[in-house]
C-alpha cells in the first residue's frame, strides 16, 4: 500500500510576491539576521523559506528517498489572509489552480488541499465549488483566521459548503490569538508552543460549541498530532463535568468528540504518536504527516516513528486511513 503524507506544504513564487506588495503592514518578506529570507509577521520571522518549498521535482525526488508515495500538499500560515478582498479572492485562486498544475504534472503523486479567503465567505464558497472541480480533495484552514475563531458565525456559510461536499479539513495552526501579550516572538516561540495553543484552542471551541455535531460530514484533521488535545482530553472531561459552561452546548464527554476527529503523526516522539492514537480510539483515525519541507520537517523521521508501530496500526496510518478519508 502507498504512503500517504497528508500534512505536508508547497509554496509558489507568486504567493511570495504577493505577499511583498500586498502584505504589509502585518505581513513582508526580508532576511533574517542570519541572512535567510522569511516571511515576517508583526516585525519578527515567521516562516523560513526553502527553495524545496517551491520546487516539485526536487520534491518528489525527495518523496523517493523518504519511501513517501503520495503527498497531499497544502499552502502554509499565513495562507492569503491578507491584502483585503479581491487580492485575497485572486490568491486563493491562483494557488488552486497552481496546485492543480502540479497534480496534472505528477498525477500519481500529488494531491491538494484548496486554499480559500477565508474572511470573504461568499467568495470563499465560490472559491471553494472552482476548486473541487480543478482536483482539491479537502481544504486548508488556520486555526484562527486574523484571530478570529473558526466558529465565529461570520463562518458558518463555508463550513456548510464543506460540510454539504463531505470534505476533510485541515486545521493547521498559525500565531496564537495574543501571540503579543504573550511574547511568543521571543526564544522562537510561536512554531514549538504557540501553533500547538492555537490549535488546541480551535478544535476544543469546535468541541463545546457543537461544531461537530452542527456539520456532521466534515472530516476535521488536526495537525501536528492534535498538538496538545490528547494530553487534555481528561482534563477537558472533568471540566465539562464540573463547569457549566462547558457543557452547554454538548451533552457528551469532550473526549468522545477526540474520536469523531482525525490526527496526522507530525509528533517527534513515538510515546506522543502512542498517545495520539490511544485518544483517537485507534489507528484509524491517525495519518502519516511530514511537515515537510519546513524546517522542522521530516518525512524520514515521522515516517519511522509510524513504523515502529505493530505492523496492523502503521498499515492505517501509512496509507488505509487516508486512503478511505480522501477515497484515493
Amino acid at each position: 500500500m502507498p504512503v500517504i503524507d497528508v500534512h505536508t506544504h508547497m509554496l509558489s513564487e507568486a504567493w511570495l510576491n504577493d505577499i511583498r506588495a500586498h502584505g504589509a503592514p502585518k505581513y513582508g518578506v526580508k532576511p533574517t539576521a542570519a541572512g535567510q529570507d522569511s516571511v515576517w509577521m508583526s516585525g519578527a520571522p515567521f516562516v523560513t523559506l526553502f527553495p524545496e518549498m517551491f520546487d516539485y521535482d526536487l520534491r518528489v525526488a525527495n518523496m523517493d528517498k523518504a519511501g513517501v508515495d503520495i503527498a497531499i500538499v497544502s499552502l502554509t500560515c499565513p495562507s492569503a489572509y491578507w491584502g483585503g478582498e479581491a487580492v485575497s479572492t485572486r490568491v486563493s485562486r491562483e494557488m488552486n489552480a497552481h496546485m492543480a498544475y502540479q497534480q496534472g504534472r505528477f498525477p500519481d503523486r500529488i494531491r491538494f488541499f484548496a486554499t480559500l479567503p477565508w474572511q470573504y465567505p461568499e467568495r470563499a464558497v465560490e472559491v471553494l465549488a472552482e476548486a473541487v472541480v480543478q482536483g482539491a480533495v479537502g481544504v486548508f484552514v488556520s486555526a484562527n483566521i486574523d484571530g478570529k475563531s473558526l466558529t465565529a458565525p461570520q463562518f458558518a456559510p463555508i463550513w456548510q459548503a464543506i460540510d454539504d461536499l463531505a470534505l476533510p479539513v485541515l486545521v493547521h495552526p498559525t500565531a496564537p490569538q495574543g501571540s503579543a501579550e504573550m511574547e511568543l516572538h521571543e526564544y522562537g516561540l510561536v512554531p514549538p508552543i504557540g501553533f500547538m495553543f492555537d490549535t488546541t484552542l480551535a478544535v476544543s471551541r469546535m468541541i463545546l460549541d457543537g461544531f461537530i455535531d452542527r456539520y456532521p460530514n466534515l472530516a476535521i484533521i488536526a495537525g501536528h498530532g492534535g498538538a496538545t488535545l490528547p494530553y487534555l482530553a481528561g482534563r477537558l472531561d472533568r471540566c465539562h463535568e464540573m463547569i457549566p459552561a462547558c457543557s452547554e452546548k454538548i451533552k457528551d464527554k469532550p473526549s468522545s468528540y477526540l474520536r469523531r476527529i482525525y490526527y496526522d503523526s507530525v509528533v517527534y516522539e513515538k510515546n506522543a504518536l502512542d498517545l495520539c492514537i490511544e485518544v483517537a480510539g485507534g489507528p484509524e483515525r491517525v495519518m502519516y504527516g511530514s511537515d515537510y519541507p519546513h524546517n522542522i520537517g521530516d518525512m524520514a523521521g515521522c515516517l519511522a516513528r509510524v513504523n515502529a508501530l505493530d505492523p496492523a496500526a502503521a498499515k492505517l496510518v501509512k496509507s488505509g486511513t487516508a486512503q478511505k478519508l480522501f477515497k484515493l
